[in-house]
């Protein structure tokens, strides 16, 4: 069975190799699926290049989330059939064609629905409805104000606001990104400029207060979108595709009692109760399946391909999601 290792960091282009494995008889309790679609995400880049907040325990199979098919279950598993399309929610190790590991790490999925769609639910949706909920209680009507708005994330964001009833602004670095974002039910688009960028966003939000900022790119961006904030409201940090430092003026923490919080998801997996992730996932699964919720798709890969796969994924526009379909 094909897989994808890589022994040390650096470019994922060069440090990325395909392998074979032979396949090993199940023990008692664990799953063996045939991987169907597994998403390039920019934490599986990072984590390759030595750039993430965990460093691989090499030699290392990367891939942070899949969907697959049961094709053998070990004795003494009992809710999972062969045949069955399930989740691989066990950490790491994905790129490959065929994922084995403990039952408990299977999440059984709904019939019907796109699997490609269904194989990104673990992570860029998760964090947009975590981030979206958590930190700052919404009603609608409220305003909020995000980054890097054609991420992947941020068109999450866009979705599950207007599911919500929630207003965003959006900020993009171009002009030919304003239709799409208003086509997928964006409120406002703000084009990124050092200088006015705070006064854009407020004006943007036709002077009613901001309540939440999400942010992915750090730098001067986050400052401005801090300084947009309104009385008390809150920013959340999620990434820094700027790899520049910000500055938070006192004006904002003192006297405009705007907080600042990270968020990684990660961290969210480890410390959430089962029932925590049950019900997120009982809120995104649904709605993936009714196509309330989706991505766009750039391009799809087989692991043979792995190479010009990450390169693509590397690239700032590549107008939507790197797919590997590892068996084809």
């Amino acid at each position: 069975m094909k897989h994808v290792i890589y022994h040390e960091m650096g470019n994922p282009s060069d440090v990325l190799k395909l392998a074979d494995d032979e396949q090993v008889a199940l023990k008692s309790g664990e799953v063996r699926a045939d991987v169907l679609a597994s998403p390039i995400n920019p934490s599986d880049i990072l984590k390759v290049a030595g750039m993430y907040g965990i460093k691989p325990n090499l030699p290392e199979v990367p891939g942070g989330e899949a969907i697959g098919r049961v094709a053998e279950v070990g004795a003494g598993v009992t809710h999972l059939q062969v045949g069955q399309t399930v989740l691989l929610a066990a950490p790491g190790g994905k790129w490959r064609q065929s994922f084995v590991g403990p039952a408990a790490g299977f999440i059984p999925m709904p019939d019907g629905g796109d699997l490609q769609q269904l194989s990104m639910v673990a992570v860029n949706p998760m964090t947009a409805l975590l981030m979206l909920r958590d930190f700052v209680e919404l009603k609608p009507g409220d305003w909020i104000v995000q980054s890097a708005a054609n991420s992947a994330v941020g068109t999450y964001v866009i979705q599950l606001a207007k599911k919500m009833g929630v207003k965003t602004v959006n900020i993009v670095r171009r002009e030919s990104l304003r239709d799409d974002i208003l086509a997928m039910g964006g409120d406002a688009v703000v084009i990124a400029s050092e200088d006015t960028l705070t006064t854009d966003i407020q004006n943007a939000a036709d002077g009613n207060p901001i309540r939440l900022a999400i942010d992915a790119v750090a730098g001067t961006t986050l400052t401005a979108m801090v300084e947009a904030l309104a009385l008390g409201g809150t920013a959340v940090s999620y990434g820094a595709m700027s790899m520049q430092p910000t500055q938070i003026s006192v004006q904002s923490t003192i006297f405009n009692d705007v907080r600042l919080r990270g968020f990684w998801l990660a961290k969210w997996y480890e410390t959430a109760t089962p029932e925590q992730k049950q019900a997120a996932f009982g809120e995104l699964i649904p709605a993936i399946m009714m196509g309330e919720l989706k991505s766009t798709i750039a391009k799809t890969f087989t692991l043979d391909e792995i190479a010009a796969a990450v390169d693509l994924a590397g690239q700032g526009e590549r107008g939507g999601k790197v797919m590997l379909l590892p068996n084809g």
